[in-house]
């Protein structure tokens, strides 16, 4: 019988509930366990995919076209498994789906309320992910006890381990502890309150993860113990970490799996933790320097880019290189020119992004990376941005342009294909992802694969336009991937360039921290030779880890 995990968190947000979940489900995969792990929400949104980028960070995307929380990236990072659309459930989702079932009739005409149907129908979306296949079912619950929204969540998960059983829950409470300056203390009454509420709603933790920005002492763990009714080996200290990759061994060391394991009757074996080791002194040691510049809509917020981010430090550690990031706001970029700021850049990404703000900065951005040999790689939006370049500067297309920029464009480079532009309803044009591609034989995006079938992820929905396709490909332009019935460009790439390529996808979504997406290896690997080139006292490259 699967095993339920429900990790809660308390006093603020931002904790760290999905890194705990993330890292938990990492320890039990190693000790040989199936593992899955899904996020409740709390927001009354349907999915994150139409909220703003600056208020809820990036839309992290399935292979079954979900649009989700970004927690799911870290989960999949974290045990390197696809998830699926089913593993974000919001109150938005859960609502629509039994107001729909009243509406036709499900419920025989009786009152519809919170409990039981709304609760029933949050442990529906929980069952729907369990199984003979599972072992251990990890359960984010989104928000912060003592939120209003999740209290229908809360109950749903209290409720759950009568319908399951004692030995097959386990409730992890994720909380703060916060150093007072001026006492010179780390103080435990935000956890005590957090706790109290908790058990308010019927829950009694089995274990306390205590956040804290420097290690705890075993006293204050006791007295957390005491005070939450929760066993002492049970409370562990999470304090803030260089690196994220820590955290699985920081929660290891501290004994949360073992006494998890225990406490749901599961008999394993210690984890292997021997890779996951050697891929945090990789990340550690990492000895050389690396300057991207990020060419973004939404860089006030990092979360807005996660899953880039996350990539790029992938294949740093692969390459033994520290990935300085240079958030530079899009709408800026024709100004920094004239500063000479992307001089000093070693290499340039541009990201996806919606709307028309920043985008000429995006394309300005695009050009001078082409001129300037500097190793640029776009995703999605950003190969639009590169193309349009390309049109309007190489080849002399006049105000070319996306049309979803400029509809009056004379040469629509970008624009709706086919089917699309019959669609009403805007959400149903997106392609939405995983979706497979044919890379050219002997192409760079080829060769960086090392196979010429490759399946990304897509979150869009303008095309390169096929009409323009011989014209560019007659210029060094090359169209180097595109989709198995040749309609839809995937891949393009300049022949005369160190590395000036892109993707109408997001590879950011499938890379791993042992196994980075290949165009940010590739990409990062460009970046060095150019960075060891202009600076070459700066870098000290172990040739081995280089490739």
């Amino acid at each position: 019988m699967t095993r339920h995990i429900f990790v809660t968190g308390g006093v603020a947000s931002s904790l760290g509930k999905g890194l705990t979940a993330a890292s938990l489900g990492r320890l039990l995969k190693q000790r040989g366990l199936r593992v899955v792990i899904q996020k409740l929400d709390p927001y009354i949104n349907v999915d994150p995919g139409t909220m703003n980028p600056f208020e809820h960070g990036e839309v992290f995307v399935t292979d079954d076209g979900g649009e989700t929380d970004l927690d799911l990236g870290h989960y999949e990072r974290f045990i390197d498994e696809n998830l699926t659309r089913d593993s974000n459930a919001t109150t938005g989702s859960i609502y629509s789906t039994v107001i729909a079932a009243e509406r036709h009739g499900e419920y025989l005409g009786r009152t519809v309320q919170v409990i039981p149907h709304i609760t029933d129908e949050i442990k529906r979306r929980i069952r729907s992910l369990a199984g003979d296949e599972v072992d251990v079912l990890i359960t984010e619950v989104g928000g912060t006890v003592g939120d209003i929204e999740i209290l229908p969540f809360l109950e749903a998960v209290r409720q759950f381990r009568l319908d399951v059983g004692d030995h097959n829950v386990c409730y992890v409470h994720v909380t703060l502890v916060p150093y007072i300056g001026p006492s010179g203390e780390h103080k435990t009454k935000p956890t005590q309150h957090s706790v109290t509420e908790l058990r308010a709603a019927g829950i009694q933790p089995h274990a306390i993860v205590c956040r804290s920005d420097e290690p705890i002492s075993d006293d204050l763990e006791r007295k957390i113990s005491r005070l939450s009714n929760v066993p002492f080996e049970g409370v562990v200290n999470a304090p803030d970490v260089d690196s994220l990759y820590e955290i699985p061994l920081i929660l290891h060391d501290e004994g949360l799996d073992g006494y998890i394991c225990k406490t749901l009757d599961l008999e394993t074996t210690p984890p292997d933790l021997a890779e996951w080791r050697a891929l945090v002194d990789r990340v550690v040691g990492a000895s050389a320097l690396v300057r991207v510049g990020l060419i973004g809509k939404y860089v006030s917020l990092v979360d807005a880019y996660l899953s880039v981010v996350e990539a790029l430090n992938h294949a740093g550690a692969h390459h033994g290189a520290q990935v300085e990031i240079d958030w530079i706001q899009a709408e800026d970029v024709e100004g920094l020119l004239a500063e000479g700021r992307l001089r000093d850049l070693d290499g340039i990404v541009i990201p996806g992004g919606f709307g028309e703000r920043g985008v000429e900065g995006k394309i300005a951005a695009a050009g001078f990376a082409r001129e300037h040999h500097v190793p640029c790689l776009g995703l999605c939006l950003g190969l639009q941005c590169m193309t349009v370049e390309f049109a309007r500067n190489a080849l002399g297309l006049e105000r070319a342009n996306s049309s979803e920029f400029d509809p009056a464009t004379p040469h629509p480079v970008i624009d709706l294909m086919g089917s699309q532009r019959d669609v009403s309803d805007m959400g149903g044009t997106m392609r939405l992802g995983a979706y497979v591609a044919q890379l050219r034989s002997g192409s760079q995006v080829a060769q960086i694969y090392g196979e010429e079938v490759v399946s990304e992820r897509h979150r869009h929905r303008y095309e390169f336009n096929p009409r323009y396709r011989a014209r560019f490909e007659e210029s060094g332009f090359s169209c180097s991937g595109e989709s198995p019935d040749g309609r839809l460009v995937e891949f393009i790439e300049l022949d005369d360039h160190p590395f000036w390529i892109a993707t109408q996808a997001h590879p950011e979504f499938k890379s791993r921290p042992d196994r980075p997406a290949p165009l940010f290896r590739a990409f990062l690997e460009a970046a060095l030779h150019r960075a060891e080139g202009r600076n070459p006292q700066l870098l000290q490259v172990d040739a081995d880890a280089v490739g």
